[in-house]
């Protein structure tokens, strides 16, 4: 409803972010919104209380197209959701072989096309993970991160849980995107606080810029499942910044557990650094209140230097990085002075 009332139309092709452990955490929620966005629902087995099976639901009953998904899964849902992964490809299946016209069913209209159906995709067989920290730490450009993410998270996954190289059907499903989801359901985590949400995310963004598309993504906060928000993510970003990393409150929480809690802000500002290599989300102004409140505050900067000395310099390397790479244009000629004079 909310990417109609945005642009005007329902969307057609979804990318759905789909990690193990959140899986566990809430039942396989996730999963049950993809079976819906296309028109189906799942079966039960009223005495074990599993799903069984699925049904199609009819167009008259839903009030927009049904819509092409494709899941994109972490290496643990790989692993420990076999049966899952039979049942979206049997879904998908049935969906394309309906006789619906093009406009009801995008899926049917692949099939008629003769392109490909193949809607599972992640890492390859024993991996995890997309790898993109590494080609952020190395400098690579936006659209060389876009590849990367292709490369790393563009194998097929069968029926059966096997997966095979198929990254130009990956980059098919990811440049014709209308939209990206991706559901956080842990109160105690946002997106700054691990780098898989970068890769996840961030990677999406540079990917689908690189392939010409202007997929919207959306994060979705479910951490109080009965009031869900849903943000794009530069609003996401926006949120945790004034939140979180730009937070004097929470700046201060950290720095009553010392060593640790410098390591802690410097793996904050790694994050929203792979997200300003991966999309152009992160803003000069924002930029400017993190240096104000971690190295551009005196008694935040002395206690990195006292209690982390390697933090501090990782904080101060990733903002020299920031302004090198044109992620953050300051207009204070303050700023490379005192990161130049920063004593370590």
């Amino acid at each position: 409803m909310r990417h109609a009332q945005e642009h005007g139309e329902w969307p057609r092709n979804i990318v759905l972010d789909l990690w193990g452990s959140a899986t566990i955490r809430t039942g396989g929620e996730d999963f049950a919104q993809a079976l819906a966005l296309m028109g189906v629902a799942p079966s039960w087995d009223n005495a074990s209380a599993r799903v069984c099976g699925f049904e199609i639901l009819p167009l008259a009953s839903r009030d927009f197209p049904r819509v092409d998904v494709t899941l994109h899964i972490s290496g643990l849902f790989r692993d420990m959701f076999p049966g899952l992964i039979a049942l979206f490809h049997d879904a998908v299946a049935a969906v394309a072989a309906l006789d619906e016209d093009d406009e009801s069913n995008p899926l049917a209209a692949a099939r008629r096309d003769g392109r490909s159906l193949a809607r599972v995709f992640g890492a390859a067989q024993g991996s995890y993970g997309l790898g993109l920290s590494e080609a952020i730490a190395r400098g690579d450009t936006r659209d060389a991160l876009g590849q990367a993410f292709l490369a790393a998270g563009g194998h097929a996954v069968s029926r059966n849980g096997e997966s095979a190289p198929a990254r130009e059907a990956f980059g098919e499903r990811v440049g014709s995107a209308d939209a990206l989801l991706h559901v956080q359901d842990m109160a105690e985590t946002d997106v700054l606080t691990g780098a898989a949400f970068a890769e996840f995310e961030g990677g999406f963004s540079a990917a689908n810029a690189a392939l010409g598309g202007s997929a919207q993504i959306t994060h979705i906060d479910a951490t109080r499942p009965a009031a869900l928000k849903l943000r794009s993510l530069e609003q996401e970003i926006a949120r945790v910044i004034r939140g979180r990393a730009a937070n004097p409150r929470w700046l201060e929480g950290q720095m009553r557990h010392g060593h640790r809690g410098a390591a802690e802000i410097a793996e904050t500002l790694d994050n929203l650094f792979a997200f300003a290599a991966t999309t152009p989300h992160v803003r000069d102004a924002q930029w400017d209140l993190v240096f104000d409140s971690t190295l551009g505050a005196p008694n935040v900067r002395d206690f990195l230097l006292a209690a982390n000395p390697r933090a501090a310099a990782a904080i101060r390397d990733m903002f020299q990085r920031a302004i090198a790479r044109g992620f953050w244009r300051t207009r204070r000629n303050s700023v490379a002075a005192a990161l130049e004079g920063l004593s370590l």
